[in-house]
């Protein structure tokens, strides 16, 4: 068992949207309270992958959803397990004891439409009763709604995929993000004077709709820089179906390869298009930069 006593958030978490943050806030003020160390318990990979048999394309990979819980909660202590057969058809109330009994758990926080174990057996009224009787803690959060509709990861990847960005990131609570490390390119954009940096989406999450958006690429020294970012097949360079995040730096120089960066996307400004020729390209990349720092001029 561990020596630390936990309270603990249940929960998958994508996206780490509004509805979650009551749960996570929740968790940290129980944790005052106890004495507790505020913690998290999510998986892997999506359970409807296994359950269900199909793929839900996920708002962050699962170091993205850490990366979030820590930044903008404040919480350190994050733990992930990994969902599999044997966890699928696992007893709730089994699940439950081995969870207790590893991580030395003293009070749960869960949101109104949690459900776990074999065939999702394990309700939110259910786990209530079952801490009752084990001397724990327990707190149901209830729907968070924002004009009248109910805070959802699957909502919210269907405004990221239709370029609804800003309407995603204030269900959100916080600007969508990729955090990558800098892949080297073809340095076209440096030959044609708009230099880029390029990053990927990992395997299994949601591209955004392709296109340009108005965006923040934070730095390993913790600078920001606003940023063009172009999300798409680069249409005009002829790159396949391989699709790319490539981001045009305003007022920045210097070699980021290597290095670990995070975007932040802001708002949509185009969809994505082919030009006659790297000139026109160059000159439409620079008029997004352009429409970019306008809108942080105007959205300070």
């Amino acid at each position: 068992m561990s020596e630390i006593k936990r309270a603990i958030a249940l929960g998958f978490f994508d996206g780490v949207h509004l509805g979650h943050a009551a749960l996570l806030n929740k968790t940290k003020e129980r944790a005052a309270e106890t004495g507790a160390v505020a913690s998290v318990l999510s998986f892997d990979v999506h359970p409807d992958n296994l359950v269900f048999g199909r793929e839900v394309p996920l708002i962050n990979s699962a170091i993205g959803r850490e990366d979030i819980i820590r930044r903008c909660f404040g919480i350190d202590n994050v733990v992930f397990l990994h969902f599999n057969q044997r966890m699928m058809r696992m007893p709730w109330q089994e699940f439950m004891d081995s969870i207790i009994a590893e991580l030395n758990i003293g009070w749960v926080v869960v949101g109104h439409d949690f459900c776990f174990g074999y065939r999702g057996e394990g309700t939110a009224e259910r786990l209530r009763e079952y801490c009752a009787g084990r001397g724990i803690g327990c707190d149901i959060i209830p729907a968070v709604t924002v004009d009248g509709r109910v805070v959802s990861s699957t909502y919210i990847r269907q405004l990221i995929s239709e370029g609804e960005i800003e309407q995603a990131n204030r269900l959100l609570g916080h600007p969508h993000s990729l955090a990558d490390t800098v892949r080297s390119g073809y340095h076209l954009g440096r030959r044609m004077g708009t230099p880029t940096i390029n990053m990927h989406f990992p395997e299994g999450v949601l591209v955004p709709r392709h296109g340009v958006y108005a965006a923040r690429v934070f730095l390993e020294d913790g600078s920001s820089h606003v940023a063009a970012t172009n999300i798409g097949v680069r249409p005009t360079v002829g790159d396949g179906d391989l699709v790319s995040v490539e981001s045009h730096l305003l007022n920045y120089s210097g070699n980021l390869y290597g290095r670990q960066a995070r975007v932040e996307f802001y708002k949509f400004i185009r969809g994505e298009q082919k030009f006659d020729s790297f000139e026109a390209l160059s000159a439409q990349i620079k008029r997004d930069a352009q429409t970019a720092a306008e809108y942080f001029e105007n959205n300070q």
